[in-house]
Order: structure tokens, then sequence, then C-alpha cells
């Protein structure tokens, strides 16, 4: 064991961190609470003694398909049982899980397997032709396991969605290294031997999450059981609420996410409680899940508290079955939560909205604001067993209380290191003076005399649309490659839904006309390298870019006046608003 984690056991903790995985530690709230209902899809509940026998199923069928321990096998899935099942089942065996959004590009999803020699991949049978195209491009072999929600719906939905989705995707996988999830379950239930026995390794990658890192280019995170479950312990205590039967969350935030995996279902599952998987979220059928599940937590980026004040079917609604709504993923602008926070009021519900602050480096939140003592701007108090620091950007140097600096913190829930990129883990995880590892996390911030954090902007460029971060870099790179495309600059553009949203300056090579069927072909192009979620909504052609003093493309110039822009519009709605509102005086006074 290395000395960065012989010093943590070793120091005295708040909070007591069992040497055990993940698998171990759910399954002693299994044994807690057999009975109750660890996840629900589509109507369809199971208990927590059925998820233990699942997931002893998965991990006998992942055996007898050659998984052993430390082999990868990516997840490429959306909030679903056999992708809760598969994560768990990795984990009992020992083997590590590689999660990936599902709306992954074709050439993404290749990188993702190829950095981290993923043995086998789980993919629903609509994502099942893109994920045959991305294994042409593996640099070894890989088995792809096809997955279909049929399987998991109640028996009296499942002819349905057959009847509905006929005809749409493949029932049967039509290559040789593939298997359905049905003939792997088989497998697994003719599988004579027993499973390995279960060790505890602190420095063992058990999951991979994606991030950009310091640099702005995709990296793979190496995430320990020890960082996951001092998550959830953590978030436990921070959150400040007691455990009660039946208690539930809405898991809208996406499995490949830290939020939605770290919060969402690990934190949950740890505490007993039941996670109600939601495969795909829109804002038309927000209302009618909030009514009819009436979750006692919500965990979700501003995007989706943004949409609630805006869903139909709410008017008159009594969301007092609220007891905790946490916000991450993004700045909580104080704007957007006083709206949420005087929404909820208005619908009887006795909590306000919560701001929490992390990194994928640190799997998700390790701060939060407290439930009775919000400060304007504040991302709120250090998680317990977690010490933020604001140093000089670029050093280990502390600033003054109330000063700007960089946003460090260190604690058990800090990523093992950047996979394959020891140079970037080095700059990323730095041993201070007290002798603790800390994660410089790229962010500006200050800290008050009260340990309260605010957080100021990032120093790396990088664009959170909603929810998910874009790194204008790599998305520049792919429009760069296309062959009519001389330079581009990718920039954020303020939206009120997403936040942010991705807008392109092209400049074209000499002689190609800058037309619509161009943009056209270059937005096409996008399309098959970069995710959906990075997708530009427009593409703007210019005959040069702004430049610094240095010749380097000055994105800030187009990003103030694309902010221009925005105000222009604005004042002018509010003048025709004002006018419009005049009118009707003028004329109600007649």
């Amino acid at each position: 064991m290395s000395e960065r984690w012989e010093n943590f056991f070793n120091e005295k903790h708040e909070i007591d961190y069992p040497q055990m995985t993940m698998y171990q530690l759910v399954r002693e709230s299994a044994r807690k609470y057999p009975y109750n209902i660890a996840y629900e899809f589509m109507g369809k509940k199971t208990t927590y003694s059925e998820f233990m026998d699942n997931i002893e199923l998965t991990a006998k069928s992942l055996t007898s398909i050659g998984i052993r321990a430390g082999d990868a096998v990516t997840i490429c899935m959306p909030n679903c049982p056999q992708a809760i099942n598969t994560f768990y089942a990795l984990n009992r065996i020992g083997a590590i899980a590689n999660m990936i959004h599902p709306l992954s590009a074709v050439k993404e999803i290749t990188f993702y397997m190829n950095i981290s020699n993923s043995k086998a991949i789980l993919t629903l049978d609509r994502f099942y032709d893109k994920v045959v195209e991305a294994r042409k491009g593996a640099d070894h072999t890989v088995i792809i396991i096809m997955a279909d929600i049929a399987d998991e719906l109640p028996k009296y939905l499942v002819v349905p969605f057959k009847v509905k989705n006929m005809g749409k995707y493949p029932s049967v996988p039509n290559e040789a290294y593939s298997i359905t999830w049905k003939d792997f379950m088989h497998y697994g239930s003719k599988f004579p031997l027993p499973l390995p026995k279960i060790t505890f390794d602190v420095e063992r990658t058990a999951v991979i999450l994606y991030s950009g890192g310091t640099t702005g280019t995709t990296k793979g995170i190496m995430l320990s059981d020890l960082n996951f479950n001092a998550c959830a312990l953590q978030s436990s205590v921070a959150m400040e609420v007691p455990y009660e039967k039946g208690q539930k969350i809405l898991a809208v935030m996406p499995l490949f996410h830290g939020f939605g995996l770290g919060i969402g279902i690990h934190t949950c599952m740890v505490k007993g409680i039941c996670c109600d998987l939601i495969p795909e979220f829109t804002v038309k059928t927000y209302a009618q899940m909030l009514i009819k599940k009436k979750p006692n937590f919500i965990a979700g980026v501003p995007t989706l508290y943004e949409a609630l004040l805006r869903t139909k079917g709410l008017e008159n609604a009594n969301l007092s079955f609220l007891k905790g709504m946490y916000s991450g993923g993004d700045s909580l602008s104080v704007e957007l939560k006083a709206k949420v926070d005087k929404f909820l009021k208005e619908h009887k519900a006795t909590i306000q909205v919560r701001e929490g602050y992390g990194t994928t480096e640190c799997v998700t939140a390790s701060c939060l604001t407290p439930a009775n003592d919000y400060r304007e701007g504040s991302i709120g108090l250090p998680y317990p067993d977690t010490k933020y620091i604001i140093c000089e950007p670029g050093t280990d140097k502390e600033v003054e209380i109330g000063q700007d600096g960089e946003i460090c913190l260190s604690g058990p829930s800090v990523m093992l290191g950047y996979l394959n990129n020891e140079e970037e883990t080095n700059e990323t995880l730095r041993v201070h003076a007290d002798g603790r590892t800390y994660l410089h996390t790229g962010d500006m911030g200050y800290m008050d005399a009260d340990g309260f954090v605010y957080f100021k902007q990032r120093i790396k460029r990088m664009i959170i649309s909603s929810g998910y971060n874009v790194y204008p870099s790599q998305v520049e790179n792919v429009i760069d490659s296309h062959p009519k495309v001389l330079i581009s600059c990718v920039i954020g553009v303020k939206d009120s839904y997403k936040m942010q949203k991705v807008k392109a300056f092209v400049v074209l090579k000499p002689n190609v006309v800058a037309d619509d069927s161009v943009k056209q072909e270059i937005m096409d192009y996008l399309r098959q390298h970069v995710s959906r979620w990075a997708m530009p909504y427009d593409i703007e052609f210019r005959e040069d870019l702004p430049k610094t003093l240095v010749g380097k493309v000055a994105y800030r110039v187009l990003e103030e006046e694309e902010a221009r822009k925005i105000e222009e519009a604005e004042r002018k709605a509010a003048e025709l608003n004002e006018a419009v509102a005049a009118e009707k005086t003028k004329k109600s006074a007649k």
C-alpha cells in the first residue's frame, strides 16, 4: 500500500471507512433491508434481496465468457436494470466498469474501448449497429453483449413495447462475437464453478469515468472502491436526511456521469433507498413523473431545475413529498435558485434546492450547501474528512482568506489518477507540504472565514451544456480536420435552458463557397465524430477570426460579441413587453 493510503487509514476521521468493495458495502445494505425496493424500472420493482441474486447471476455470466479480475468491460447503457446489475457484478469479481454515454459517436466508442482495453461491451439493441461499427477500430478482441429493454419490463408492457419497436432494432446479434442478454444470463445459470473470493485493494481501479482533465482533452479517470464508498458515506452525512423506509430518488442523471452514478445510484444503494431508474428524461414527461413517482430526493443539473419551472401539469401539484433537492454538474445561478425555491414553497415543499460542487476526479460532489445556512454565491462547506484549500494558480502556495485562487481538495474520494497518463496525473495530483495529496481542480474560487467555498470561474477552457462538459479544443480539432475548413473556434453561448449551447465559427479554405450545403456537410461530419451534447447549434462562417497579440484565436472576443447580441435581444424584448403592457393599461383606462 502506498504512503498516501497508509497515512489515510492511520488518521482519525469523522466517518468510519470500512475496507470493503462497493459490492460488499451494498451487500451490507441488502442484509439490513432485504425487502426494501432496490430499484424500480418502468413500474417493475426489485427488492435488495433479488438485486443480490441478480448481481450473483450476472457475475457468473461475466465469468462464463472469460471476464476475470482486472479486466475491463464497457457499459454503454442508459439507466436500466441490466446496467446496474452489470456494474456491481463487475465489482463482485474484481473487474473494472468502464462507463460511457450510449449516445457517444462511433470513433469515441472505439477510443473508450481501446484506452480501457475492454474485453467486452454491454449495450442496447438500439445502439448495436453503432457498437459493431466502433468495434472494427478496436485493437483487440471485444465481445458485444446486446440487451433489450423489454427483458426488464413488467409483463403487461412487454407486448406493447415490442409492437411499437417492431423492426427498429436487431432482435438477434448477427455477428459471431455478439450474444444476447438472455443467452448471456443462460451461460451464467449453467456456470459450474464458484465465484472468486472478494478482496479489497485500496489502489485497485474499480471504475473508469471520463472527463477532460486539466488540458481539456478526454481522460480516463481511475476511481477505486474507497473513492466511491467515501463519496456515498460522506454524501449521506452532508445531506442531513435521516433514513426512513420507503424513501426513493428519481434517478434521472445518467450512469456514465459521476453525479448520476455516485449520488443517484451508489449513495442511495448504500443507504437502502430505492432508485427509480429513468432511462430517458424529457421535459414533457417531467411533471407526470414527479406526480406519479413522488420521489423524496432529486439530484440533477441546473437545466433540470430550469425545466421544472416551465413544465406544464404542475400548476396545482403538492410537492410536500420532497425531502432533498440537490444541484450539481454546473453552477446554479443566484437567480435560478431563487426561482426554484419560490416554486417549491408555492407547491408546499418545505425544502430549498441545495447546491453542491465537485469534479469527476473525486467521483462527484465533495462540497454542499448546508440545509439551513445558505450564503449567496456559495457552493457550501466541504464534505466530512475532505479538506479544501485555495492556492495561487499553478502553485502549492495557499492564499489569504477571501482571496481568489485555484480550488484544491484532499480526501478519500480523490481519484487514483488518469488512465495511461502519468504526466497529467502528476500535474493534477500533488503532494503538499502537509503530506496530503491534493487534487488541483483547475477552478477558481475563494473561501470565507467560516470555511464556506465560493466558485468563480474555470481556469481551463470549457463549456457546460445541460450539465455535460464540452471541451472546445476537441470540437475544433474535428472541424479543422474537415477538408474544406481552414480554421475554427468553438465557444459557449448563454442559453436559458441548457445554460450554455455550443456555437462554431469557421473560416473556410480559399475558393470554398460559404453556403448552407457546406454548413450541412460540416454538421454531418461532426455527428460522426462528437457526442450529441457537443454538437454546435449553429456554424457561422467568417472571413477571418479575431486574434490575440501573440496570434492565438481570441475566443473571448467572440464570446463577448455573442453576449452583446443576447443582451441587445433581451433589451428589445423587454421594451416590447413594456410597450404591450402600457398599451393594455391604456385600453383598460378607457
